[in-house]
């Protein structure tokens, strides 16, 4: 039984080659992958100590405005998504809005940005795992070594198929946030006589408004991989109403278990700053306090978070790069499908390949510069997490800045003042707090460089992309030419090379 449409004869529609598998996940799957990207272990035991340090003991508080900012964006997402249920997520939004140019530049940044903020979690799955095998057997295995068995392995998972891997991601979710919200009740009731909303308090925050935008982008961090579910509209059961409510549950999750993790964290600390930043993993160190041996559920909740994020990560932000190349944005054979699982694994495996590379890149990097000494994974998850978080939140940006102009010009019956007017404009301004901290002058090496290259990504992006238009004009009527719920639509087959390209007599864009 197929999962495409067929023509009265039974035989596939033009266009059907090019399918995912329609109608593989539903929206508990979509939306349990969607936290699994998010990754709440892995992003609060390596995020939480410096957002700490930076906004002071009220830090819970500012997790609670990151959520509403993201909330915002949520809501861009969901919009976009009711009217263009697409795989290419924010690169056909601004694409369709934009134009052509629009969405090559896009499709270059974004896939670029989550490539670099993934190696970071492809990186410290090895390196947890390493953290973990030397606290409890005292060996040493070299983290870069587990990371290519690790990586390797999801691969493997992923490329099975969307069904299995999105499950396992699932799977992998529910026991790190069962393990997490246990060890933080435990140490909420163990404090009961000593419980306090200084957390809550802006007052608390340190520097005041100052301190609560300078923990701002660390806050949004945490919640890197709210969007997850937008690529995978292709796969999921009725994707205008699906998506939309995975998005915003997630987003609420994700907010409530922060919160609660802060405060558990916080409180562990008995509220001293000081001594929660000089903790290698804050939360790890306070289970170790409460619940002793049990501690190692910890860790291990640690790993299941870097690996969940690992194949939920890679199979919605490889799906981005896939769409590209079948639209013709990249190279059309980064958009084949296998042709039985309906899975993306030429795309997925350039995604993995060129993470490996940026790892692989920034170790040599160290040993000729001599600077061994940080070749660590934890260190390396700090810095690409930073550097590929900066070009994805310009296409944030971009894509609120689209919405009002989408609607206003393509569904102005559907136009609403404040769901594709204010809510994206109010999106777009908050993404500028966290942008200007991540680009502001006089942070130290290598951050502060960071900025010019995503500006020197996004320049070359957008000269690649006029050559290209300019070389295919047929881009334009390709972009969101699949949509997750209509029949597949016919797609050129030529090679949209830097060459004059045509579109082959008899098919349509």
């Amino acid at each position: 039984m197929t999962d495409s449409p067929r023509g009265t004869g039974g035989e596939p529609l033009p266009g059907d080659a090019h399918r995912l598998r329609r109608g593989a996940l539903g929206l508990i799957d979509i939306a349990a992958a969607t936290m699994a990207n998010i990754g709440p272990a892995m992003s609060f035991f390596f995020g939480f100590a410096f957002l700490a340090v930076t906004a002071g003991v009220a830090s819970p508080l500012t997790i609670l405005v990151a959520g509403i900012a993201v909330a915002l964006l949520g809501n861009t997402l969901a919009q976009f998504c009711r009217a263009l249920p697409s795989t290419g997520g924010f690169i056909t939004y601004v694409g369709r809005t934009f134009g052509p140019t629009s969405a090559v530049t896009t499709a270059l940044v974004a896939v670029s940005g989550y490539i670099i903020a993934m190696s970071s979690i492809i990186a410290i799955s090895g390196g947890f795992l390493s953290i973990a095998v030397q606290r409890y057997f005292h060996v040493t295995v070299p983290w870069g070594v587990l990371t290519v068995v690790l990586t390797g392995l999801a691969v493997l998972v992923m490329t099975r198929g969307v069904a299995v891997s999105t499950k396992l991601a699932g799977f992998f979710f529910a026991f790190e946030m069962l393990v997490l919200v246990v060890i933080s009740v435990t140490v909420i009731v163990q404090h009961a006589g000593h419980l306090s909303l200084t957390p809550f308090e802006p007052s608390r925050i340190h520097g005041g408004f100052a301190g609560l935008a300078a923990g701002f982008p660390l806050a949004v961090y945490l919640f890197i991989g709210w969007e997850n579910s937008a690529a995978l509209a292709e796969e999921t059961d009725d994707p205008r109403r699906n998506v939309p409510r995975a998005v915003f549950s997630s987003i609420a999750v994700m907010v409530v278990s922060y919160l609660l993790f802060a405060y558990a964290t916080v409180t562990g600390f008995g509220y001293d700053v000081g001594r929660l930043g000089q903790a290698d993993i804050p939360f790890v160190s306070v289970a170790e306090g409460t619940v002793g041996v049990l501690a190692c559920c910890a860790y291990l909740a640690g790993l299941t978070s870097t690996l969940g994020a690992l194949i939920a990560g890679v199979n919605a932000q490889a799906r981005l790069l896939f769409n590209s190349g079948r639209e013709g944005l990249l190279p059309r054979w980064i958009g084949r499908v296998h042709p039985t699982r309906r899975t993306p694994v030429n795309a997925t495996l350039v995604f993995v390949a060129i993470s490996l590379v940026v790892i692989g890149g920034w170790a040599l990097g160290h040993v000729l510069g001599g600077s061994t000494g940080h070749l660590d994974a934890v260190t390396f998850f700090s810095e690409s997490g930073t550097m590929g978080t900066i070009p994805v939140l310009v296409v944030y940006l971009f894509t609120n800045l689209a919405l009002p102009v989408y609607y206003r010009r393509h569904r102005p019956q559907e136009f609403s003042v404040l769901r594709h007017g204010v809510l994206p404009l109010v999106g777009a301004a908050v993404i500028v707090v966290p942008l200007y901290y991540l680009a502001k002058s006089g942070q130290d090496a290598p951050y502060n460089w960071f900025p010019w290259a995503s500006l020197a990504l996004v320049l070359l992006s957008l000269l690649y992309a006029r050559v290209l238009v300019r070389r295919d004009p047929g881009i334009a009527d390709r972009i969101g030419s699949l949509l997750a719920d209509d029949g597949p639509v016919p797609i050129p087959v030529a090679e949209p090379a830097i060459r004059n390209s045509t579109v082959p007599q008899g098919e349509t864009t």
